[in-house]
């Protein structure tokens, strides 16, 4: 155990690995370099365009949760129906509503906003 403790500790403050660690320290600092020197400014004719379709983008995401969640309302509405069970039959409704609410959650806001 001592012997490869010992091998590790000369392993490890040899000239070598040290050599072999300030290449590698190099190669990422020139790496870091050229690419910060490599960006290419984008000049888009309105960059408000591309956060409003982002932002489409994303209020779809959340319609089409919205819509799986109230779904998945209805199905426990509908089990609780049958099984006649009172306490699944309030989760259905609140996960039905709850789904309704996300589903139109960008038409709340834009009434919110006033925009």
């Amino acid at each position: 155990m001592k012997k490869h403790l010992h091998k590790l500790t000369m392993l490890m403050f040899s000239q070598k690995a040290y050599d072999r660690a300030r290449s590698v320290y190099r190669v990422a600092l020139l790496g870091t370099t050229i690419a910060c020197c490599a960006i290419v400014p984008a000049f888009a004719a309105d960059p408000l365009s591309a956060i409003n379709s982002l932002s489409d983008f994303v209020f779809s995401i959340i319609k089409a949760v919205g819509l799986i969640i109230a779904g998945w309302g209805v199905v426990q509405f509908g089990m609780s129906i049958q099984s006649h069970d009172p306490s699944q039959r309030t989760q259905g409704i609140l996960c039905l509503l709850g789904g309704l609410l996300i589903y139109f959650a960008k038409d709340v806001l834009d009434l919110i906003t006033g925009g």
